[in-house]
């Protein structure tokens, strides 16, 4: 059924002068739920269709209330009476959404000032009424064949056809007629359809199979990490290790252990492309494959796991940070891997911290969290210190390999030649490296051939019209496109300011252009480019991180993707080509943010029996980060920049919280900052800063500006934005996001 309830009254005729009053909360930007009368048995939890307006949409049962007469006088905020609400349309035929779960929308509703409907709706983002249909077959009936004229394709369906259910398709393809034989048949009654019994989407998972053969270190941590699991008790662990150090096997003796217990696992991970290879261990460790789950997957699958999810039988799920809000039956364990990752956080709609969120999740379904990391993010580190997270540590690569040597290419010292990016000792390392017989890798963290396009002639920028920033050239497509709004243009022959011929020329270096270079520099090598740009969707990924596994390609270049916990063995080298790209600009993480993934790409380097090397292309190379990274002293590095956000409470240490006015006139956005602005609060320990405009001043075709509240760490900052902003009424198609935590100041 795709959608049946215990009764289904009729919406015209007045409600009955008693019955049950539920709040129901709709997917939609309402500040709380809504009433309605019950005419059916409902709990909390129950999802069911109800008017609004002239339509229908389908809301979640918030609580309930007792029987009340007609007219019982309702407090204040609940004016209306029983009489008049109007009454539920009918309830879907899915498991009620549980109780941990509604704790959790409401939990970020309010922690992130957001309306519960639209976290709500993050939770619903299928079509439930869609309920799953039913497979048919068909079989032989006990029908005579008695005066129908049995012809040779009639003969050959009634040959082939048995009491086990096959569809139209199957019989068609075994007996060679047509579907219009079969359906013939059933019309003349010596076929019927019979519903074709379906093997569960998910098999279970296997806790005892193929259990590696751990190292005395990975084995302690391991039963470390069991042993929340096994108690069924809320703890936070930090589980950090060298890259290479086998975290991903750890953390699955937690998993295997969550299994044992008949509970479910939830595993995040920042970018669903790494599902490809993380898959591929999870199948060799447990004998299947996980649920997964990503805005990608078609909407049969979404609702077939979906409600796998809700009904227990999935019992894993790999995911990207929308799998917090599935309907877990029964969790009991939540790893959130590469947990440094920005990807976490969710900077549109819902603003949301993907790793933070992780761990509430788990606490109020007093599960144990794991927040896996080689290079942990300032905030989890802190939370170590204070004692409020367990931490555990992987010392050493496993199988006997070590950490690769770092270096620095000093491109003051040893510059490319004029109009080349990668320097005589990058590439005399790539032609000793591939003449072993080995990989190499070369990275930079920017898509497209050039960021900047600009006329010699008279100085004219190509620039986005919707946003404040510049077009960025992909010549592989012939087109300049703004990786901020998706707008997309052909590349003139022309200054489209001055009219120049033939004079616009491309500034600074992509990955196409890295690529154009490196295919005249080696000639020989066997090229594979790993970016979002040709890598479309999770399959691509797999059969680019196969042809490397395989050895088919010797030379990859990649931007950040390529720094996401990979397994190459036979790759031994990777050049940065511009490590210092990041380091700019006025973000509070930038030099922590670049550690990371700089740590991150020198990883994949001597993976196995080779050791490996890592070229960082640099003109600072003093800076701390470098030093950081050739000395491999991660630490120190984090104990610095925690010294240095200390004392002027910065997170960790302080809250933030920004306030993103927009607007579509430049005057419209200034004038509401400026109101929010002199109503800033004052009190110690608080500060606003701004407004100002933003670093994107515009964007998708909206003037922005920003303004920061700043607390100190024992400050909350949600009631001080509730008071500051409640009287703030945008106009004119302005408005005000606001971002708890920011991750990103554009």
């Amino acid at each position: 059924m795709a959608s049946s309830s215990l009764s289904k009254p009729d919406l015209r005729r007045k409600p009955p002068s008693t019955g049950t009053r539920v709040s129901v909360l709709v997917p939609l930007p309402f500040p709380g739920p809504l009433d309605y009368l019950a005419p059916m048995p409902l709990q909390p939890g129950d999802l069911v269709s109800v008017p609004l307006g002239r339509r229908e949409t389908v809301g979640c049962v918030w609580e309930t209330d007792r029987t009340l007469p007609a007219d019982f006088a309702l407090p204040v905020g609940r004016e209306v009476p029983l009489a008049r609400l109007r009454p539920v349309a009918g309830k879907l035929d899915v498991r009620p959404l549980p109780q941990s779960l509604r704790r959790f929308i409401d939990w970020v509703a309010a922690y992130t000032l957001t309306p519960p409907g639209l976290v709500l709706a993050m939770a619903m983002r299928i079509h439930l009424k869609d309920a799953p249909k039913p497979t048919l077959g068909w079989v032989r009936t006990d029908a005579l064949e008695g005066d129908l004229r049995i012809t040779p394709a009639r003969r050959s369906v009634l040959n082939f056809v048995s009491s086990t259910p096959m569809t139209t398709a199957e019989l068609g393809s075994r007996s060679g007629a047509s579907a219009a034989v079969i359906r013939g048949l059933a019309s003349a009654g010596l076929l019927r359809e019979a519903v074709i019994d379906v093997a569960a989407p998910f098999a279970t998972p296997d806790p005892s199979h193929g259990a590696p053969k751990l190292s005395e270190e990975q084995a302690e941590v391991a039963q470390e990490l069991c042993r929340p699991v096994e108690a069924g008790r809320f703890q936070v662990t930090l589980l950090e290790g060298v890259t290479g150090s086998g975290k991903t096997e750890v953390y699955f003796e937690a998993v295997a252990a969550c299994l044992a217990k008949g509970k479910q696992a939830l595993v995040l991970l920042p970018e669903i492309a790494l599902s490809a290879q993380w898959t591929d261990r999870f199948i060799r460790r447990f004998g299947v494959e996980p649920a997964i789950w990503h805005s990608d997957l078609g909407a049969k699958r979404r609702r077939e796991t979906w409600r796998a999810v809700a009904e227990g039988s999935a019992r894993v799920v790999v995911g990207a940070r929308s799998a917090l809000f599935l309907p877990f039956a029964d969790l009991g364990l939540v790893v959130v891997d590469e947990e440094h990752e920005s990807a976490f956080k969710q900077e549109e709609g819902v603003m949301y911290h993907g790793r933070d969120m992780a761990v509430v999740r788990a606490r109020l379904a007093d599960a144990p969290a794991i927040l896996v990391s080689a290079t942990p993010s300032l905030e989890t580190l802190a939370n170590v210190e204070s004692g409020r997270y367990r931490h555990e540590l992987l010392t050493a690569r496993h199988g006997g390999a070590t950490l690769p040597d770092v270096s620095l290419v000093d491109m003051r010292a040893d510059p490319p030649e004029r109009g080349l990016f990668l320097s005589p000792k990058l590439c005399t390392a790539i032609d000793e490296t591939l003449e072993k017989g080995e990989q190499a890798m070369l990275f930079l963290n920017r898509r497209g051939y050039a960021p900047l396009t600009l006329c010699r002639a008279c100085g004219h920028r190509m620039q986005c019209p919707n946003c404040s920033a510049w077009l960025v050239e992909h010549r592989a497509r012939g087109i300049l496109t703004c990786h901020h709004c998706g707008h997309n243009e052909r590349i003139p022959k022309d200054c489209p300011e001055c009219h120049a011929e033939n004079s616009l020329v491309p500034i600074g270096p992509g990955i196409e252009r890295i690529t154009e270079e490196a295919k005249l520099r080696f000639p020989e090598a066997k090229l594979l480019v790993m970016s979002s740009d040709t890598l479309g969707s999770p399959a691509a990924t797999a059969e680019a991180v196969r042809k490397i596994s395989d050895g088919e390609v010797n030379l990859i270049i990649g931007t950040q993707i390529v720094a996401k916990g990979w397994h190459f063995p036979k790759l031994t080298l990777v050049g940065v080509v511009d490590a210092d790209l990041g380091l700019g600009g006025g973000d509070l993480r930038a030099a922590e943010r670049t550690v990371q993934l700089l740590h991150q790409v020198a990883g994949r380097a001597g993976r196995a029996e080779h050791r490996g090397r890592v070229l960082l292309q640099s003109y600072v190379g003093e800076h701390p980060v470098m030093t950081a990274l050739v000395s491999n002293d991660f630490q120190t590095f984090m104990e610095q920049e925690a010294e240095q956000r200390r004392p002027s409470f910065w997170p960790p240490y302080g809250r933030l919280a920004a306030l993103i006015v927009s607007a579509p006139s430049a005057e419209a956005a200034d004038a509401l900052a400026r109101e929010i602005a002199l109503s800033a609060p004052e009190r110690e320990g608080v500060q606003v800063l701004g407004p100002a405009p933003a670093p994107l001043a515009v964007l998708r075709g909206r003037h922005r500006r920003r303004l920061l509240l700043r607390t100190m760490r024992g400050i909350a900052v949600q009631p001080i934005l509730r008071q500051w902003l409640g009287d703030i009424k945008p106009t004119g198609g302005a408005k005000v996001d606001i971002d708890i935590d920011p991750i990103s100041f554009l």
